[in-house]
């Protein structure tokens, strides 16, 4: 079906339009997760392995499958979840995932706030300890 032809004159004269400054999508939390780069220091990543992360604020039901779950898609190779000495069912809350390689533990930094379970989990660089 033809459309109709709307007049558009309204920002043929544009002085006395006010023009936003352009958008920077990138800012924006619509942004698709390639395009946000994650704020990290690369200076703070190991420069060689093991590429561990951090992982706070797991839930206490978590299991190495599910972690392995949230980074699907990440070359990761192992996950350690410390449990309590004296309650070896209840884990204390977080963990460590490794990776493979740099970039997947670059990646796994950007799901850092991302939801697991039903609690925005914290990623970030382990301590090379």
């Amino acid at each position: 079906p033809a459309f109709p032809t709307v007049s558009t004159t309204w920002h043929s004269n544009d002085d006395d339009v006010y023009r936003a400054p352009p958008i920077d999508r990138s800012l924006l939390p619509t942004a698709p997760r390639a395009a946000r780069e994650p704020n990290i220091d690369r200076s703070r990543l190991p420069k060689s392995p093991p590429y561990t992360a951090f992982l706070g604020n797991l839930p206490y039901d978590v299991t190495e499958e599910s972690i392995k779950d949230f980074f699907r898609g990440l070359n990761i190779s192992a996950v350690r979840l410390p449990r309590e000495p004296t309650n070896p069912e209840r884990l204390k809350g977080f963990g460590y995932a490794e990776f493979e390689d740099i970039d997947s533990l670059f990646q796994a930094l950007s799901l850092n706030e991302e939801s697991l379970g039903n609690r925005r989990i914290r990623v970030d660089v382990a301590d090379q300890a």
